[in-house]
């Protein structure tokens, strides 16, 4: 799974990567080294491709009672995701990119877990698979838009690390179509491969990143 990421990017390096100009969040890009569940976090959709957005992080269906549910609905699996009810809808119709710079696993080690920072070798941003979803209040309160990030089988980095890895988008040609309304379900689904080994690099960070309160820099530090 990816139950933890870091969002620290900045405009330069948004232009250098995508050749469409963003709009960015009113805020601007503020840095977090903790990203987690519930939190709101950076996304790209086919719905407004040309904006970076900022939605909160764990899927709520259209038809939950409440947004409780979207703390266990974080990732989504790739396998089998066209038929689960809560991501058969958007798989098909309301996928997105989610922007980070890398993400975060825990090792399960004799005594306990070491946590590792893992990044694309290049040092591109984080390009992960997503789906997101509006979910409105039956009192008719604001309407929340949701995301998960899609995970599959790990590559050879992450397999030492984690049996789960989330599903990226390596490429501009890749993400555009990812992002493509018109794109049919068998197309989209080809795109979520596990990345080809020598795509990340891994290394062993501070126990500190596994509490959210815990946010600076100090939590991208080798150990």
């Amino acid at each position: 799974m990816c139950g933890r990421y870091s969002v620290v990017i900045d405009a330069a390096k948004l232009r250098k990567q995508f050749t469409k100009e963003l709009t960015t969040p009113p805020g601007g890009l503020q840095p977090n080294y903790n990203m987690a569940p519930t939190q709101n976090g950076l996304v790209i959709t086919d719905a407004q491709p040309d904006q970076l957005l900022e939605f909160r992080w764990g899927l709520v269906p259209f038809w939950a009672k409440d947004l409780g549910i979207g703390a266990r609905m974080i990732n989504a699996r790739r396998e089998g995701i066209e038929d689960k009810s809560s991501f058969r809808k958007p798989i098909r119709e309301r996928r997105c990119l989610v922007i980070g710079d890398s993400f975060y696993e825990w090792q399960r080690k004799d005594g306990g877990k070491q946590p590792f920072r893992i990044m694309p070798s290049d040092e591109q941003l984080l390009v992960m698979a997503g789906i997101w979803e509006s979910w409105t209040p039956k009192d008719g309160g604001d309407t929340v838009h949701t995301y998960s990030v899609i995970t599959g089988e790990p590559n050879a980095e992450m397999a030492p690390i984690h049996n789960r890895m989330p599903m990226l988008l390596l490429d501009e040609e890749r993400q555009s179509q990812w992002l493509n309304p018109q794109a049919k379900l068998p197309e989209i689904l080809a795109l979520l491969e596990t990345p080809p080994d020598g795509t990340l690099k891994t290394y062993p960070i501070s126990a500190k990143v596994g509490n959210v309160r815990n946010n600076g820099p100090e939590l991208h530090a080798a150990v």
